[in-house]
């Protein structure tokens, strides 16, 4: 048998176009072809429809493999730190090591911000923004100050306009690096994983 537009092909794929309306219409008609060639060399080699459709999964779970994979493809090419969060926020939804990747990708570019945040601050407060040395009860506290309180009492700055220069650099190669590690974990995580639909 070598038939695949029978109704049972054919609501299959369609309940699959349905689950994949975020992607692009290109990407889902060659998604749905290459599904109904694999169906096609199936069936030719023996199997029947309902085993293959079976061997495949549910079209729910067949869509999140696509979108999952779209999504991780998106992160490697653009690197954009807003796909990259994305991605990872999909695989961290069924993924413990995905939960800790977003976590220390967050962490990485918040601290990153914090520090280019904290140099433009200085330069708009000079008087008051910058890193502090506070003394209190218990010792001495250090305290990032972006200049929008008041002066913070007794205490010193600590680096002066020294700030500026170390928080772009330590802030912009802090999201740099962030960046690049992110997409490597990204490109391991989707090389690790078989393409959807494959072997089956």
């Amino acid at each position: 048998m070598n038939d695949t537009s029978t109704p049972q092909v054919e609501q299959y794929l369609d309940q699959l176009r349905k689950r994949l309306r975020g992607m692009r219409a290109g990407d889902v008609d060659d998604i749905l072809a290459e599904l109904r060639a694999h169906i096609a060399e199936k069936t030719s080699a023996g199997a029947s429809v309902q085993s293959t459709l079976s061997a495949l999964g549910t079209p729910e779970q067949l869509a999140s493999e696509y979108v999952t994979d779209g999504l991780l493809a998106r992160a490697e090419l653009s690197r954009s730190p807003f796909r990259i969060l994305n991605s990872l926020f999909h695989i961290a939804t069924f993924s413990a090591t995905g939960f800790a990747a977003l976590l220390a990708t967050v962490t990485g570019y918040t601290l990153g911000v914090i520090f280019v945040l904290g140099a433009f601050a200085k330069i708009l407060h000079p008087h008051t923004a910058g890193l502090w040395r506070i003394p209190d009860g218990y010792g001495v506290e250090y305290s990032l100050r972006m200049g929008f309180a008041n002066y913070p009492g007794p205490g010193r700055e600590v680096l002066g306009w020294w700030i500026v220069p170390l928080g772009l650099v330590l802030g912009y190669g802090l999201i740099i690096l962030t960046t690049r590690v992110a997409v490597w974990g990204v490109r391991k995580y989707r090389a690790s994983r078989p393409a959807p639909g494959a072997a089956r």
